[in-house]
């Protein structure tokens, strides 16, 4: 099933934040990492898609080095 607008939107929004992780954005609306990039591919223009990656992955490699 597609979700709509709205949840794509929002889906967006929470994957942009650096406070959700992919593991709450999988308990709201049902969607693994795999299908939040495809989805993030799909809707952002493609800069924006390389910079959210590399975000994202600095992000996760910082994280581990904390715990």
């Amino acid at each position: 099933m597609k979700p709509d607008a709205s949840t794509v939107s929002e889906i967006i929004e929470m994957a942009l934040s650096d406070h959700v992780s992919f593991a709450q954005i999988k308990t709201l609306h049902g969607l693994g990492p795999d299908q939040v990039k495809a989805l993030m591919r799909a809707n952002l223009k493609p800069g924006s898609y390389r910079a959210w990656r590399t975000r994202v992955r600095q992000f996760s490699d910082q994280r581990l080095s904390y715990k």
